[in-house]
């Protein structure tokens, strides 16, 4: 998902379709199993990631959402194919792998593979359960009050600093606070420069006045250098 018009016909150009498998995933967010086990699910933006395949395969309940759903998967397909080259071809730079810890993935084409691996299992998983995979826009979500009790939404908010205002944080978590009954996870706390976000300080403060509370977590993830933390926001009982 990436910042957009209000129109449903965004060009599919904007969007880099590339996503993560379920063990990234489960150490992105410091999961295990048991902490998905009868509890309603969220991932936004979710992306090309196989998370809620794996989901489905374990019979978790769980819903996908991201403004890519707008297409069809045979179009999505396409354009992650596309934009694997690309990001590959980038990555195979020294000065770019530099900046990224070679420590899950052995080689540039390890990392390929995860990605084709999460591509596929993802666009599989949209044909055979559609119903799990949600077209929607932040910071508006065509969810009730309280839909899912743990939300999960990765590499969006804060990576993009410099392109998504103070406000829009805001109003993205508070709809993601609408959304939600008992607990949001956000990886990471950083930008693309892997600074942390400037203003979390002071959104951490806006979150706590609406009756959560907010916590940085370190998780034992860490593909981009210095990117290891996620903001953790929990309802107070």
């Amino acid at each position: 998902m990436r910042k957009m018009e209000s129109s449903h016909s965004w060009d599919l150009d904007r969007i880099v379709f590339i996503g993560r498998v379920w063990d990234e995933y489960m150490q992105m967010f410091h999961l295990v199993e048991a902490d998905l086990a009868g509890r309603r699910i969220l991932d936004c933006p979710a992306g090309a990631c196989s998370f809620t395949a794996g989901c489905n395969e374990r019979g978790f309940d769980v819903t996908a959402c991201d403004i890519a759903y707008y297409h069809p998967v045979t179009i999505l397909e396409q354009k992650g194919l596309q934009d694997l080259e690309t990001t590959i071809s980038n990555m195979e730079k020294a000065e770019v792998q530099k900046n990224f810890r070679w420590d899950s993935f052995k080689s540039v084409d390890d990392l390929k593979q995860a990605r084709r691996a999460a591509l596929r299992d993802c666009t599989a998983d949209m044909r055979r359960n559609p119903n799990r995979y949600i077209p929607a826009v932040l910071p508006i979500l065509p969810f009730r009050d309280e839909a899912f009790d743990l939300t999960l939404s990765a590499h969006f908010l804060f990576l993009y600093e410099d392109q998504l205002d103070y406000a829009f944080h805001v109003q993205a978590l508070k709809e993601l606070i609408r959304v939600t009954k008992e607990e949001i996870r956000i990886f990471p706390t950083t930008n693309f420069a892997c600074e942390r976000y400037g203003y979390l300080d002071q959104l951490i403060e806006e979150i706590r006045r609406l009756g959560w509370t907010a916590q940085e977590v370190r998780v034992p993830y860490e593909f981009q250098k210095n990117t290891n933390q996620m903001l953790v926001i929990r309802k107070e009982k």
